[in-house]
């Protein structure tokens, strides 16, 4: 079998057992598969949940769910957490590195880079990365919100084979199998789209952040990065080491055949759009059709504040999102230049600038 990086996240149902607290005879199942995948040349990446529902088991009075409350939790229960992996991946002598991330160090270029050169160097000394959300620090802004999109963005950062979604479901089903018993398992997924997305459905308990939908937008991020999703039950037995072998039951979400290069990769996972532009269907079809930049003469709307440089979606005359790219204008610039011919802009702002919108090489197709 090729030697291959493998992002596992871990989410908090499946180190729990469906508990409150952290099952730690489950977790010591999960490093010893991990051990076994190490053995056969394989590095790995763990995303772990669990740093609330540890922080919860070390206090002896209930705790509430308010964000402050959780936050706590997480503080305190960190340090537990990565001392446990850090206890069972010594059982087979494999060394483990602590990494906190928020969406700032996945927005923020430089910082990016900085991340994924730490990665890299993690796995070249056979250490296994154990990634969580800074949760104790984290405010909406900076906070990815779950694990599964985080787990994808990691994946990303890894330059990634495969990402595991381990979770209490066995895949994505054609409806709720928990209350429909009709509903049948979707064994592999070519390409996401609004059908797929209706099936899925909130969260499946109280303790974790992220239901079917956060593991479609993780696996639709990973697909066009290259990389292969596969949704099964963290509770299976041998479940990672079968999902390697191919035969457990799953859901697997096959790669994009033409993944994106390492600038448009950061594009797809990271930043958060500030504004947003319409165009038409003419410019729609030069990107999509033709890998085309975006030219002033397209541009038939602005919404939103940004300046020069931010991130921003692109959609067609309906509304529905077709790409994201670095904007070279701000949007009063783009207000006024909106429709014109490239030759014009300099004459419509009466300086000298950019004769493209958005250029190809700083957009990502959706």
């Amino acid at each position: 079998m090729k030697q291959q990086i493998i992002v596992i996240k871990l989410g908090t149902s499946v180190l729990t057992a469906g508990g409150i607290h952290l099952h730690k005879p489950r977790m010591v199942e999960l490093v010893r598969q991990c051990a076994e995948l190490k053995q056969q040349g394989h590095h790995i990446v763990l995303v772990s949940s669990g740093a609330v529902a540890a922080g919860r088991s070390q206090l002896s009075q209930p705790c509430g769910d308010s964000i402050a409350q959780k936050q706590m939790l997480a503080a305190i229960g960190q340090g537990q957490l990565i001392h446990l992996w850090q206890t069972l991946f010594a059982l087979y002598d494999i060394p483990v590195a602590q990494m906190l991330l928020t969406r700032a160090d996945v927005e923020h270029r430089e910082r990016y880079l900085t991340a994924r050169d730490t990665l890299t160097q993690l796995l070249k000394h056979q250490v296994v990365p154990i990634i969580n959300e800074n949760d104790a620090v984290a405010t909406s802004e900076i906070k990815v919100g779950d694990n599964d999109n985080l787990s994808a963005m990691v994946a990303i950062l890894a330059n990634a084979n495969k990402l595991i979604l381990l979770t209490d479901q066995a895949g994505l089903f054609t409806a709720d199998p928990r209350i429909d018993p009709d509903a049948q398992l979707i064994a592999q997924v070519n390409k996401i789209d609004d059908a797929l997305r209706a099936l899925a459905g909130d969260s499946g308990t109280s303790l974790g952040t992220g239901g079917m939908n956060t593991k479609l937008q993780a696996a639709d991020i990973a697909q066009r990065a290259g990389i292969e999703t596969v949704i099964a039950k963290g509770s299976e037995t041998n479940i990672v080491v079968k999902v390697m072998e191919q035969v457990a039951t799953s859901t697997t979400f096959i790669r994009f055949d033409a993944p994106l290069d390492g600038r448009k990769k950061w594009l797809l996972c990271a930043p958060k759009s500030t504004g947003t532009i319409t165009i038409d269907i003419g410019a729609c079809e030069a990107i999509a059709m033709q890998g085309a930049s975006l030219l002033a003469k397209g541009v038939m709307a602005v919404t939103g504040r940004f300046t020069r440089g931010d991130l921003v979606t692109i959609t067609n005359p309906d509304g529905q999102l077709l790409a994201k790219g670095l904007c070279a204008f701000s949007e009063q610039e783009l207000g006024m230049i909106k429709g014109c011919h490239s030759s014009d802009i300099a004459n419509c702002l009466g300086y000298k600038a950019s004769n493209v919108i958005v250029h190809r090489d700083d957009m990502v197709l959706l």
